[in-house]
Order: structure tokens, then sequence, then C-alpha cells
């Protein structure tokens, strides 16, 4: 099994490259932080390994001398810290690491969920880091490889069918995608799981009902595309809705799903409105319409956050529904206007009536039907500003 060419590849060469800045590289277990930190690095350090972990202890000129910084070199030291943010005082260490020693290295850090969380927490590194989502592989991965996308959107290029068919069928984290084997996904899906719930949860939080939270995210592994009523959940759990609320947010936190809210011109109106679910996996959803949904879900986040991160706008990813219950399943807003209306179908080819309404309601420039069973055509699905039916395999093709 070949290493796959990420697009984190390169977008991590060239910041390193470019700024002065730490990246800070965040995202699931096993998508391929740590593949890609060993690939740049000159130094390597990983916080699980007890050697590493002594050196960094002793702090940053310790660090410094391993990594060689006394010695003249031609171009800057590319250090990579692997897990740091499982040392308490890891901002502090990082702090004082850059202040020292930034005209010497390029930083590199990478994490799961906790290094996300806490660096939301406090502004100790603020303007010392840029962030870095990493997602699984998608459809426009698959076929660009490596290559840094400048613009929103590229010309469709065509998937094949295996690499397509090994997408729906066991995700994209690069693992399972390549083994294509269907027990070996079942195994890897059980395994990821198993350290979520007996390492991540039990590192990260002081939650104490953890067998509650298993039971909790099981049931939302069942209900992924759908809307959350957390009052429900709490009954089925057994515990106050608050507690769910708060559960939710740590199973968003450490990687296992995410929320879509609703999009409303009152903000304050969409955060009181109930969110969709969604998992970060979709390879073990068994009903073909969640399947999609959510492939569509994580391609069109993986897509937004990519343009955040990389500084081509300020998007967000919501859903549209009224009293009446017309609802469009995806709308991405662009610098707080909508821009695209995207509701996903298996085969139906039939214009769904919602779009037309919700397209003329938000003035979003377009509206997309995005069936998966439809063969790739070479179309730029963003030339239409009325809206159209678009195969899948095309139009995430034009995506990231």
């Amino acid at each position: 099994m070949s290493k796959r060419p990420r697009i984190y590849d390169r977008i991590t060469a060239v910041h390193l490259k470019q700024n002065r800045q730490m990246l800070f590289m965040s995202g699931p277990r096993q998508v391929g932080k740590t593949t890609v930190a060993r690939a740049v690095a000159d130094f390597y350090l990983d916080w699980d390994n007890r050697d590493h972990q002594m050196i960094i202890l002793k702090g940053p000129q310790a660090v410094a001398d391993y990594c060689k910084l006394q010695v003249a070199a031609e171009k800057k030291t590319i250090i990579a810290f692997d897990e740091l943010h499982k040392f308490s005082r890891w901002k502090n260490f990082l702090k004082g690491f850059f202040d020292t020693y930034e005209d010497k290295c390029r930083i590199l850090v990478t994490g799961s969920a906790r290094l996300d969380v806490y660096r939301r927490g406090g502004d100790s590194l603020m303007g010392r880091y840029f962030p870095c989502r990493v997602h699984p592989l998608s459809v426009a991965e698959v076929t660009i490889g490596n290559k840094r996308q400048e613009k929103l959107t590229h010309p469709p290029r065509a998937v094949s069918d295996n690499e397509w068919e090994s997408l729906l069928q066991h995700g994209g984290f690069p693992e399972p995608f390549l083994k294509r084997s269907n027990s070996f996904s079942i195994r890897w899906r059980r395994m990821r799981e198993e350290r979520l719930f007996k390492e991540d949860l039990r590192d990260l939080t002081r939650i104490q009902e953890l067998r509650q939270l298993e039971i909790l995210a099981h049931l939302l592994g069942q209900r992924s595309g759908e809307q959350l009523v957390y009052a429900n959940l709490a009954s089925e759990v057994q515990v106050a809705p608050n507690t769910v609320k708060a559960w939710v947010s740590t199973l968003v936190s450490t990687y296992y799903g995410f929320l879509v809210r609703p999009w409303f011109q009152n903000v304050s109106k969409s955060l009181r409105k109930e969110p969709k679910w969604y998992l970060r996996d979709w390879s073990g959803i068994d009903n073909p319409g969640s399947r999609a949904e959510t492939f569509a879900a994580c391609h069109l986040l993986k897509a937004v956050e990519y343009w955040n991160d990389m500084g081509l706008g300020n998007f967000e990813l919501r859903y549209l529904r009224d009293k009446q219950k017309r609802e469009v399943d995806f709308l991405v807003v662009r610098d707080g206007k909508p821009w695209f209306l995207a509701e996903i179908k298996q085969s139906e080819t039939s214009l769904s009536p919602f779009l037309f309404h919700f397209q003329e309601q938000t003035g979003a420039e377009h509206a997309f039907q995005i069936v998966m069973a439809l063969p790739f055509t070479k179309v730029d699905c963003f030339q239409h500003k009325t809206p159209i039916v678009v195969a899948a395999k095309t139009f995430f093709s034009q995506l990231v």
C-alpha cells in the first residue's frame, strides 16, 4: 500500500517556506497528519515517545540543542511536534520556544481534537500560528493529488470508477481507502472508536459517565444527517438536555462528528434553532440516503474550512428550513452572503421546487441538485445561475 499524495503536503511545504508563523495542523486521528509531518520535518519530536518527551520537558534550550539550531545551515530547520497537546504546559512551551528561536527554524505542530480545543481556548499564541484543518480524502483530492488550489473552484476532473466506489464504500481516511477491504474497514472503524472512548475522551474531558456518552455516540452514529433534538436524546440517554448538549460538543471537538446550523439573516434566531448532525466518516452508514448526505456534508465542510484556512474569504456551511418545513440540505455562505444551495439526491433528477424558492429568498448565486448516481460530465457547474441538476462526480471534483 503506497502513500497517497495529499494536498496537505504542498500546503505545509509552502507555508513553512513563506511564513514565520507556526503551522497548527489539526484533524481526526489517522487522517494523515503524522505522515505529512514526518515527510517535511528535519527533526520530528513525538510526545508519545519517552525519549522525545524527556527532551521537551528539559525546555526550549534542550530542544534547540537536539535539533542543532546552533549549527549554521543553508535553510531554516523544520521542527515538527506531534501530540504535544498532551503536555499540560504545551502552549507556554511553544510560546517560549518560538519567541527565542523563530529566526532559526520553522515549526509544525500536529494534533487531534485536544490541540484544536486548547488552541481556541486562549490567545497566548495569538499572531504566532496559522491553522490548517486536515480532512479525509475527497473526490477533488484524489483527482488533483498534492496540488495546492489557489482558487475557490477549478474545472471538473473525472474520478475513476474504482476510486469513486472506494470513497463511497470505505470512506476518505487514507488507510481504509487505499486498502479497499471490507473486513479491514470494519476492524479499522471499530479500533478508531475504541481509541476515541478509551483514550481521547478519557484524557480530554472530566466526564465520568463515559458509558452513557458512548451510548449517545452510538445513537448519533445511526442519525447522521438528522436534526438534533436535545430533549429527545436526553430522554434516551437518561441525562439532562444541557448535559447532552455538552456531550455533543465534546464529540464534535474530538472529530467524531460535526454540526451544521440553520441559516437565518437574524443570527440569534439561527443559534436558537436545532442543528443537524453529521458523522466525520460516512463509510459505516448503512442507509444510502444518509450516507450520500453525509458524504456531501463532509466534502462541503472540507471545502469551507480549506477556503477559510487559506485566506480565500470567510465561509460557512449551513442548511435551510422554514416554518412550512421546506428544506434544502446545504447552503454555503461566502463573506456573509448566501453563495450556493446544494440539495443531495441518490438518483432523482426532477428539480426540487425548494431550490427555486430558497434561491429567490436568499439571493444565492447558484442552486444545485447534486445526484449521486449520475455519470461524470465535463461541465462547469458554477457557470449555471439558475437551479440545475449536476452529477456528484462532477460537482465534488470542482471543490477541494
